[in-house]
């Protein structure tokens, strides 16, 4: 049974998580990965989730305001041996649900073409894919997604 809970960056589980989402990317994103994290740093995220299975973290995510109507989704990942069973797509829908809480109308991201699962799993999810935004603009490898949230 998977367990949901809601954190923060600071928390000591949230940060090694994602110590470990950075070494799966820094090998999937190769000489790109320095660009991309720079805009991944932990600093102004407040929102944050930790998944557990067994009281074992296996997943995270979090969510950072971008404007007055929208959330960004960063830092998603499940670990490897708990890919492929549904719980990112729990983890997304309960970062959906915060942001809602939150105020948000709509929940948008950034992944990397290099990516394939991440995008599979936000088109299942109900993310369109939109021009790329901000920082992401120009950059051809970076491919973004939003989703206008429902209240219902």
């Amino acid at each position: 049974m998977i367990r949901v809970e809601k954190t923060n960056a600071s928390d000591p589980v949230f940060v090694k998580l994602v110590a470990d989402l950075d070494r799966f990317l820094a090998v999937t994103d190769g000489e790109d990965h320095a660009f991309y994290d720079q805009f991944n740093q932990l600093d102004d995220i407040k929102y944050a989730i930790v998944t557990y299975i067994d009281d074992q973290p296996i997943g995270c995510g979090a969510i950072k305001r971008y404007d007055s109507d929208s959330f960004e989704v960063k830092r998603m990942y499940t670990a490897e041996t708990h890919r492929g069973n549904g719980y990112a797509s729990i983890l997304l829908d309960n970062l959906e649900k915060w942001a809602i809480e939150l105020g948000a109308q709509m929940c948008i991201l950034e992944t990397g073409v290099r990516q394939p699962a991440a995008i599979r799993l936000y088109q299942k999810n109900g993310y369109e894919r939109i021009h790329n935004y901000g920082q992401y603009t120009d950059v051809e490898d970076s491919v973004c997604f939003r989703k206008v949230l429902s209240t219902e």
